[in-house]
């Protein structure tokens, strides 16, 4: 019984400590920004024929390094406009790369942002309906408004993101 009383008190101990830390650390997402963050406006929709051009360059950087890449390109209200799935691209990267390319509009940001809160131990982000949670996914932005986005799936997220840049590259020029 006297173990047992022991055991309590030094569970009570650590609990009121975990607490007392928990509570003089803040929390980060206390912090209230001074501007609304990637507060991009949305714009025209991005055309056929770019939206191919996207997606080429996208291919073409894909197969300098000899990667399989399944490439989608949405436009500003997150709907399919141009797709390529390159020779022996896996499958279910075909639906990834879309998912990638209508999280990127959708949220106005770059899906490496998720990826990056949610290794950084912000874990709501995954409750968020849209999300993914790896890069490859980039909004493609002129004259400061999204016309759409690029998802690349098929290699490593960091391959992903390579070919999402080349192709987001046409669009995304000095803005």
């Amino acid at each position: 019984m006297r173990n047992l009383a022991i055991a309590a008190s030094v569970f009570a101990l650590i609990m009121s400590a975990g607490i007392a830390c928990a509570q003089t650390q803040p929390n980060p997402l206390d912090v209230i920004p001074d501007k609304m963050p990637f507060d991009i406006p949305y714009g025209a929709p991005i055309g056929i024929d770019r939206a191919k051009a996207v997606v080429t360059a996208a291919a073409d950087e894909a197969k300098k390094h000899g990667w399989k890449l399944n490439i989608a390109v949405v436009d500003s209200g997150g709907n399919l406009v141009a797709f390529e799935r390159m020779d022996g691209a896996q499958l279910a990267s075909i639906a990834i790369s879309e998912h990638k390319a209508r999280a990127a509009v959708t949220f106005r940001r770059e899906t490496k942002a998720f990826e990056s809160g949610i290794q950084n131990g912000l874990n709501y982000v995954i409750t968020l309906d849209g999300v993914i949670g790896s890069r490859g996914g980039i909004p493609l932005v002129e004259n400061g408004a999204i016309i759409g986005a690029i998802g690349c799936s098929g290699g490593t997220g960091s391959q992903d993101e390579v070919g999402a840049k080349a192709g987001a590259a046409l669009i995304n020029k000095a803005n």
